[in-house]
């Protein structure tokens, strides 16, 4: 059996797979019977911008599954990969399973009641110690947020680095993918082939992803709650795809202080157990209208919290505070980010090799954001993991890789 997930405006489900070699023709029929949407509305791809087409003609630019003979094994797709959706029309989205009781089903007995109810409580600890973030990452990203967007529109990236046996997690660096921030929403735009670089170089340098850091608009400063519900759903479906349980969800924004200024402040959570089941097994309402409750999440069914059934539930309720710490890691992140207004080209390249050439070759290049920069240019499964290993142990970059840097630098 193959899982596959499909994103929509819906939010993110999933359909069963009998065959793994079955045609986008077989997937829309199966993905017609499972999430009762007609075929003939369906368009899919693999580009995540599917989601931002507007009219019909921005729905034809995309064609990598629009030939409904194309085998999914021809385009990468397996079990957990991620398909995205666009349809016409409307649907009803089925909440969580219910079994008849009473004169229509079987008797339930109060232990089987009490099992059924979905209880939210608050989790008094998390799964990770700490997060620790490295100063200069954790300073590029807010300042960025801060000098350049001026905190006005939303801005995210994952955190990588490292967890310890005792639950500590250190954030090294922070990888910004594709993105499109607005006041009220952030929506990734993610780039497969590049975060395959990502993966590539963060495995040879020992590191892994370990959480998600965004920040809030000043805009939503004014109004009184931690996380919105937006923020809420999407924290808690990265969290679950990470299947990390001290995965970490970082949250940087403006607050006043005493002398009436701004200070820029980094707050840490993690999203709770009944959180993320209660997102894993389909209970969130995922469509948020422009009049609800931001610091209410509503669910598709009652839940109960204290002694009430309720359809909405406090966000505070979802998270978890963790500590903060700071270290000075083993990267630098001095090299221009990806994925920022102002694109990244060779130029850059010359610029920090010029700024740095006081120091060993190896300190110049020990930069997750240029290893990134260069990776798009190199051999991934040689020259990469080569330049990582260097890294990683600080050893000698050899000449051969320096000539090769220093000329693309002069190109």
């Amino acid at each position: 059996m193959v899982m596959v997930r499909i994103r929509s405006r819906d939010g993110l489900e999933r359909v069963s797979i009998d065959n793994p070699n079955i045609t986008v023709s077989q997937l829309k029929t199966l993905i017609q019977n499972q999430l009762q949407i007609p075929i003939r509305s369906q368009t899919l791809s693999t580009n995540q911008s599917l989601l931002l087409a507007k009219s019909p003609s921005d729905l034809l630019k995309f064609t990598d599954m629009s030939n409904p003979d194309t085998p999914l094994s021809s385009l990468s797709i397996s079990h957990g990969s991620l398909i995205f959706l666009a349809y016409d029309g409307e649907r009803t989205i089925a909440g969580p399973a219910v079994r008849p009781a009473g004169s229509f089903g079987r008797k339930m007995t109060i232990d089987d009641l009490i099992a059924k109810q979905m209880r939210v409580t608050r989790q008094e600890n998390p799964h990770c110690d700490s997060v620790s973030f490295d100063r200069d990452c954790a300073n590029a990203f807010q300042h960025y947020v801060n000098e350049t967007l001026a905190f006005a529109v939303k801005r995210g990236g994952f955190m990588y680095g490292t967890v310890s046996e005792e639950g500590k997690v250190e954030v090294d660096f922070i990888y910004e993918p594709p993105q499109q921030g607005t006041e009220e929403v952030l929506m990734l735009l993610r780039d497969s082939d590049e975060e395959k670089l990502v993966e590539a170089i963060t495995a040879c340098l020992g590191m892994r992803r370990v959480g998600f850091i965004f920040t809030q608009t000043i805009m939503q400063d004014k109004k009184e709650y931690t996380l919105s519900h937006r923020e809420v759903l999407q924290a808690a479906e990265l969290h679950a795809e990470s299947e990390l349980k001290e995965w970490v969800t970082a949250v940087v924004k403006l607050e006043v202080n005493e002398d009436g200024g701004a200070d820029v402040h980094f707050e840490a959570f993690q999203m709770s157990d009944m959180c993320i089941r209660l997102f894993k097994e389909g209970w969130f309402e995922t469509e948020i209208g422009e009049d609800a409750d931001p610091k209410l999440s509503k669910m598709k069914k009652d839940v109960v919290v204290g002694s009430k059934d309720v359809k909405e539930v406090d966000n505070d309720f979802f998270l978890v505070v963790v500590k903060i710490l700071d270290h000075l890691g083993p990267l630098s992140s001095a090299f221009p980010i990806e994925n920022r207004i102002t694109q990244v080209t060779m130029r850059a390249l010359r610029s920090h090799l010029d700024r740095t050439k006081n120091l060993p070759f190896v300190k110049r290049i020990s930069d997750f954001h240029l290893l990134l920069f260069l990776a798009k240019f190199l051999d991934l499964n040689s020259d990469v993991p080569a330049l990582a290993d260097c890294v990683l142990a600080q050893t000698a970059v050899p000449e051969g890789y320096q000539l090769l840097i220093e000329s693309m630098a002069n190109t």
